[in-house]
């Protein structure tokens, strides 16, 4: 920001230092060296942790014998920013795809039906993301069959507190943002547009976030975060209000449905979510929640930050954070010396390397500046 004379500069403080939001800085080529030593850094982190992570995969193809983890992982090598891995050029990718694609069911659905939990929204979704994500046109029949599951799956009841979400797939009584989130990544970013799914989704969305301007449920309250789920669950456990606590992995995953949802970033209710964020920025938690989710909260904030198109967050201390430097500085410090990463929190299996390490290497793709 540039400020004409030291008066203007003091207006413009107090206003930062009584609100927060977060203000454009494009990565244009004025901005991009600033960032020169960085990606290089950034490079051989994702560059170190992939060659520690393509050593993890078993003889069947699958890494951490299980599907999901196995779409997971190899995403992250395929959206390697500089595109250093292909089917073509490594074929332990293709062998994982294939053993992907043998695992899907007549209804479309992507996941081993021998294991529990089977999980077939999440394997399936990110198996999507995987398959999507080879560029491989002769996949296209396998997609579209898994992504007509997915969709199958979403709540058509108006009268449900749960209208609109997609669940477990094998839980029918659970339907959560968590799940939502993941189901939109996949269809939106393999090409599934749909208006008619977004507008249902929206509407379970509203209803996870607290802003009781848009969300018709009694919990609500109006910080602008989200929690897992309609019904009032939050994993972050009750304000002293007693009202459910907003947390940061479900309020990035709100912001991002939001946005690949088709709301307009100048809606009300991502502008309340955006500054929810400003006002609990921190890439050393996943606020309120401690360390449980981090490496999953570390790729969905990196994902819906891009997607937001902002790159300085100024917090209600008008205190700038370059979300991406942060970001990327903190996943650096904390890789093991062997390339890979783990959670000391167990929950949600991050103490898996295999996991903790596709969520940070995707993390770091997703941030990584292109443009």
């Amino acid at each position: 920001m540039k400020f004409k004379n030291l008066l203007t500069f003091l207006i413009i403080s107090i206003l930062v230092c009584t609100s927060s939001y977060i203000y454009a800085h494009p990565h244009g080529n004025e901005n991009m060296g600033k960032y020169d030593t960085l990606n290089k850094r950034v490079i051989a982190s994702i560059d170190k942790g992939l060659d520690w992570l393509k050593d993890q995969q078993g003889e069947d193809g699958l890494f951490a014998d299980h599907p999901g983890i196995t779409a997971l992982a190899i995403t992250s090598f395929l959206r390697h920013p500089q595109q250093k891995y292909s089917e073509e050029t490594h074929p332990f990718i293709g062998k994982a795809i294939q053993r992907l694609i043998s695992m899907q069911q007549d209804n479309g659905a992507i996941y081993d039906i021998t294991k529990q939990p089977a999980l077939p929204n999440y394997n399936t979704s990110i198996s999507i993301l995987a398959l999507s994500s080879t560029g491989n046109k002769k996949y296209e029949s396998v997609i579209q069959k898994a992504q007509k599951f997915v969709k199958s799956l979403q709540i058509q009841d108006e009268e449900s507190v749960y209208y609109g979400g997609i669940g477990y797939g094998s839980r029918e009584s659970v339907h959560d943002l968590s799940n939502l989130n993941l189901a939109i990544q996949a269809l939106k970013e393999s090409g599934d547009d749909d208006q008619e799914v977004w507008n249902k989704a929206v509407k379970f969305l509203e209803r996870t976030q607290n802003r009781s301007e848009s969300n018709d449920q009694k919990w609500a309250g109006n910080d602008g975060g989200f929690i897992y789920s309609p019904d009032g669950e939050s994993k972050a456990g009750l304000e002293k209000t007693g009202s459910p606590r907003s947390y940061a992995s479900m309020t990035y995953a709100g912001l991002l449905s939001f946005i690949y949802a088709n709301v307009d970033k100048n809606d009300d209710r991502v502008k309340s979510a955006v500054q929810w964020i400003a006002k609990h920025f921190t890439v050393e938690e996943n606020y309120g929640m401690g360390a449980q989710g981090l490496y999953y909260n570390y790729h969905t904030m990196a994902k819906a930050l891009r997607l937001y198109g902002k790159a300085i967050i100024i917090d209600t201390k008008g205190v700038e954070h370059d979300w991406y430097q942060e970001l990327a500085e903190k996943l650096i410090e904390v890789q093991k010396d062997d390339g890979s990463w783990v959670n000391e929190e167990s929950r949600w299996m991050e103490a898996l390397p295999v996991l903790a390490t596709s969520y940070a290497i995707l993390s770091l793709d997703t941030a990584y500046p292109t443009k």
